[in-house]
């Protein structure tokens, strides 16, 4: 616990320095229904040739194929995708008949559940559901050193008509 809260820490403080090295990899889920592109960006090669690195890349490549997130981060979702959300929400509240100032606190909770849903950085990390991606990331900027962010990601799935593409 003490080691991810240094690494928060850490990476919030090097969040400002640009990411311009990196990585692009795949993920082929097991029987080639689901597969994943994904670049994540760090600040030097020499980082991005590690294999806490490479293990971090495949590992977010893993849990986009599981997850099928929309956007990267909150700031990323659409001002459209986030009032038609919040509409239903508002919607689904005052149908229950409570009142406003109670309806408002229904959708509150119910878009930070719906970024939790469609928000690569703020999903519980399928390997580790006590930490997000964002905490995952930023441990591992605590241990390397260095900014990394994902920059954007492709996932595809066999039988759908499109696929989910995600750039920061």
């Amino acid at each position: 616990m003490v080691l991810r809260k240094k690494g928060i820490a850490t990476a919030a403080k090097k969040a400002t320095r640009t990411t311009s090295e990196g990585s692009v990899a795949s993920y082929i889920h097991a029987g080639g229904k689901i597969g994943v592109l994904v670049e994540v960006n760090c600040e030097s090669d020499f980082v991005a040739r590690t294999d806490d690195f490479k293990t971090l890349v495949h590992d977010i490549a893993m849990h986009i194929a599981a997850t099928d997130p929309r956007f990267i981060r909150k700031e990323d979702v659409t001002p459209e995708a986030f009032e038609k959300e919040k509409d239903i929400y508002r919607a689904q509240a005052a149908a229950t008949g409570k009142p406003s100032q109670v309806v408002e606190k229904i959708v509150e909770g119910k878009m930070g559940k719906f970024y939790e849903d469609v928000c690569l950085y703020e999903q519980p990390f399928i390997k580790d559901q006590t930490m997000t991606v964002h905490q995952l990331i930023a441990s591992v900027v605590g241990k390397l050193g260095e900014n990394i962010s994902v920059k954007r990601f492709a996932r595809f799935k066999v039988g759908d008509v499109g696929e989910t593409i995600a750039v920061s």
